[in-house]
């Protein structure tokens, strides 16, 4: 399956979340804020990365941005995890160079079949 970078401050919310997609078959790596994701990103170059937005030291979309600009990070897909669902959040991540956007809270199997499916638009 796939290697998946999660960038989540809120310990909980990443636990459940790796929980999930390590029991669908992924390969889960963690990051606590969007200063280690872009790090870790480039490290382990990951199939998809998934970020919360409000996080310390740097928010999901500075993280997104940065790992849009970098060659050897840019091919990846990344996806917004927010609380906030609204147009203007939406538009902020797609500036921000998101390819998806996923509304938080979620339930587990709604996760596992969002990721499924934008694994197999990325042909991953």
């Amino acid at each position: 399956m796939a290697h998946i970078l999660i960038a989540e401050d809120e310990r909980d919310i990443r636990e459940l979340i790796k929980f999930t997609l390590t029991f669908a078959g992924h390969q889960i790596t963690e990051a606590v804020n969007g200063e280690e994701a872009v790090e870790k990103a480039k490290e382990i170059i990951p199939d998809l990365i998934m970020t919360d937005v409000r996080m310390p030291k740097m928010t999901g979309y500075e993280a997104c941005k940065v790992i849009k600009e970098n060659d050897s990070t840019k091919h990846i897909p990344v996806v917004i995890l927010s609380a906030k669902g609204q147009d203007e959040e939406k538009d902020l991540g797609r500036e921000a160079g998101a390819d998806e956007y996923i509304v938080k809270p979620f339930a587990p199997d709604q996760l596992t079949k969002r990721v499924a499916e934008i694994l197999e638009k990325w042909g991953v």
